[in-house]
């Protein structure tokens, strides 16, 4: 049986669930990036294969343009072929080489959400954001993701319609679930 969770924060709905992150009916895709956005890692890769090499050339001009992505900071291209329109790349903390590796991760979090309201997207899709090559544990992640996006809904009611929270594995899943039921009740 497949593993997920729904609730509501600041009249948005929050679903968690297992699946490809590329393949969600969302507006918006949201990709756990690295600072120089070379899209050859995890998520990246898998968000360039099926929505094509425009994505990498427009994360090129981003970083000639902007400097190297942090935390904290939000970087949007088109989605090319993918079913979303818009890829937000964010990065997240290298795991156990910052001070405060759950403030990074909240705020790479809630920079994709800004992002997306930004540009006038209604629903996103995250991905367990810094636990691929960041090495952030699951365990440790789904919570301060779950955490952030419901802190940036309430704060920011009714400006999104749905924020769905996809685990690759079951274990990502379970862990996005119990973190939703937790935070949501649901």
């Amino acid at each position: 049986m497949e593993s997920y969770a729904i609730g509501r924060a600041g009249g948005t709905t929050v679903i968690a669930i297992e699946g490809d992150v590329t393949r969600q009916p969302v507006e918006a895709v949201v990709n756990s990036a690295n600072e120089v956005l070379q899209h050859n890692e995890s998520v990246a890769t898998a968000i360039v294969r099926t929505g094509g090499r425009v994505i990498q050339e427009e994360s090129d001009v981003w970083v000639l343009d902007n400097g190297p992505l942090e935390p904290g900071i939000a970087a949007v291209t088109t989605g090319g072929m993918l079913q979303a329109s818009h890829v937000i790349h964010v990065v997240g903390p290298q795991y156990g080489e910052v001070d405060d590796p759950a403030e990074l991760l909240a705020s790479s979090t809630q920079a994709a959400l800004q992002a997306a309201h930004e540009h006038g997207l209604k629903s996103v899709a995250l991905p367990a954001i810094a636990t691929g090559q960041k090495k952030y544990p699951i365990a440790e992640a789904a919570p301060v993701i779950v955490g952030a996006v419901v802190e940036w809904l309430q704060q920011n009611p009714d400006t999104l319609t749905e924020v769905r929270l996809v685990g690759f594995s079951k274990q990502q899943t379970d862990h996005f679930v119990a973190a939703v039921n937790d935070r949501l009740g649901a």
